[in-house]
């Protein structure tokens, strides 16, 4: 597990690894959310050593876009991530999320444990349950590789540029969203 340190100064005790479409998007929600001490965007899950966006974008490289979260979890648990994960994307359209598509766009959760593998099945396992979704749950749960951090640019996309076309219409609103239904567990910003 992570050790690293956030810029609140808080330590890090776990780390998670989701891809759930555009990197700009989930990485956007993810560092708003209680416990997470930091959401870097890159490349998870592919053959390719260092990959470039433009590799990854190419879609043969096998990686999804991808955010590794630190968090501790004596605030927010694996579960809770997951929760928030599941929300902020739809995990019933293979390799798409709206108009973005190719295999580097998938649903997947890369487990770092057994633990984290566990809890991701039983968390399909009941949204599937729940019918939450009106569709099946094509989320992958793959066993976590290696992560390559994406070009500076990418890290705190939404944020550096928010009146940049993309993050108005797509990420603005997604965010908007997300900080509706979870207003309980946001940073103070």
């Amino acid at each position: 597990m992570s050790k690293e340190r956030g810029t609140d100064g808080v330590k890090a005790a776990g780390l998670a690894t989701f891809g759930g479409g555009c990197f700009w998007c989930t990485e956007a929600m993810f560092e708003r959310l209680l416990g997470v001490v930091s959401a870097t965007s890159g490349y998870s899950g592919g053959h390719v050593e260092s990959p470039t966006y433009e590799q990854v974008c190419a879609g043969d490289t096998g990686h999804a876009e991808a955010i590794q979260v630190a968090y501790d979890p004596a605030v927010v648990s694996f579960e809770q991530l997951l929760e928030v994960f599941f929300a902020t994307h739809d995990p019933t359209t293979k390799d798409r999320q709206g108009a973005d598509i190719g295999p580097q766009y998938r649903s997947v959760v890369f487990f770092h444990d057994g633990e984290q593998k566990r809890i991701a099945r039983e968390v399909i396992r009941d949204l599937e349950a729940s019918g939450a979704f009106g569709a099946p749950i094509v989320t992958e749960i793959a066993p976590f590789t290696k992560f390559w951090p994406a070009e500076e640019y990418h890290q705190e996309y939404f944020d550096q540029n928010p009146s940049q076309g993309y993050c108005r219409a797509v990420i603005a609103p997604k965010v908007a969203k997300f900080e509706k239904v979870f207003a309980d567990r946001l940073k103070r910003r």
